[in-house]
Order: structure tokens, then sequence, then C-alpha cells
């Protein structure tokens, strides 16, 4: 008997409607992309954060919160991130940053 793997995140989010898109994500981004060893884990999480809040894409904010945490990042380092991001993509962008953080950091 085989066992069924359960879906990824992307196939929960986006499998039922975009299954090619859910696919990309788990095989390119995540299992070619996130995997080279150019850079650390730790590094790609500080890049993928500050751009997204650089974009104001705040909607994945959390699940990449989390990563960076998970990759390392102390929520200090963060913090700091948004502080130093509010100068040079703007200070609305790094205030919805921060309450998405904040909420993400409570649980």
């Amino acid at each position: 008997m085989s066992e069924t793997k359960a879906p990824s995140r992307a196939q929960q989010l986006m499998g039922d409607f975009a299954p090619k898109l859910a696919q990309l994500t788990d095989d390119v981004l995540f299992g070619d992309v996130w995997a080279r060893p150019e850079l650390s884990p730790r590094d790609r999480s500080l890049i993928t954060v500050a751009a997204l809040i650089a974009n104001g894409n705040t909607e994945q904010l959390p699940a990449h919160l989390e990563r960076a945490r998970e990759n390392g990042i102390s929520e200090a380092e963060l913090a700091e991130v948004m502080t130093h991001l509010a100068f040079y993509v703007g200070w609305p962008r790094a205030i919805s940053a921060i309450r998405v953080a904040k909420e993400v950091f409570k649980k």
C-alpha cells in the first residue's frame, strides 16, 4: 500500500484553481530556487521578507515571517529589517509590515 502525500501549502492555497502554478511553486520555487546552495535559507528569507515589504505584498508576509523564524532570523532582526526599509521603501509599507508581524509573533 502506498502512502498518500499530504498536499503542500501551495496545493492547499491554489491547487484546485491553478494546479500548474501550485506545481511550479512546489517544484521550481521551493524545490529548486530555495534549495540552491549559493544562498543560505536564512539569507533567502531575509531577501524574500524585504521584497514582500518593498512591494507592499503583506498577504504572503505571514508565511514568510514564520519561515524566516524557522530559518534562524529573530523577531528583533525582522523588526530591524522593517525599520531599515522604512527609509528605502516608505513608511506606510514598513508600518503595514510591522502590523502583520505583530499578529504573527503573538501566536
